[in-house]
């Protein structure tokens, strides 16, 4: 269909295309999701699971709520015991370990490509003290939120490690 959308090139035919392209993207990785073993583990292979995999989303779709561990367990109508463990034997880490995660990662995201101040992103992400959430994410990501936004500015994304740590770069590179 790609290609005879591409050969005849009929009006709206290049929004067909793309269209199509993103089903395509969206099969492949499905198709990955349920026959690669290494989408079975972690958060990815935990989505799969009905309960877990539900309260991932809430917890991606809303990081500002004020989780807990009990406020999780009543997501996926589990005890909290039950939820604990099998959150943890899914995804690998603590769901309490889990969410603060993915708030940090949330907030370099947001302090990187917005003009939010640190305070925003901190009341944003359920932090009522913007001392707390600077700790908080100098413990995760282990650069200071100030220092985070800062590089937006000054370092191209590819600059920062997965740790959140400044690379070096080289000087041809940062004189872009």
């Amino acid at each position: 269909m790609i290609a005879a959308e591409a050969k005849e090139m009929s009006p709206g035919g290049e929004t067909v295309i793309t269209r199509l392209a993103d089903i395509l993207v969206i099969h492949a990785i499905r198709f990955w999701i349920t026959h690669n073993p290494s989408a079975q583990t972690g958060w990815l292979g935990a989505l799969q699971d009905p309960q877990i995999g539900q309260v991932i989303s809430r917890i991606h779709h809303n990081p500002g709520r004020a989780w807990t561990l009990e406020s999780l367990a009543s997501e996926a109508s589990m005890s909290r015991s039950a939820f604990a463990a099998r959150f943890t034997e899914l995804v690998g880490e603590p769901a309490m370990h889990y969410v603060t995660r993915w708030r940090m990662n949330t907030a370099r995201a947001r302090l990187g490509e917005s003009n939010l101040t640190v305070g925003e992103v901190a009341n944003s992400l359920g932090y009522e003290s913007e001392a707390a959430f600077n700790r908080a994410f100098k413990r995760h990501v282990g650069i200071s939120p100030g220092v985070a936004k800062r590089a937006r500015n000054s370092l191209s994304i590819e600059s920062i490690d997965v740790t959140g740590k400044p690379v070096e770069i080289p000087e041809a590179s940062a004189a872009r």
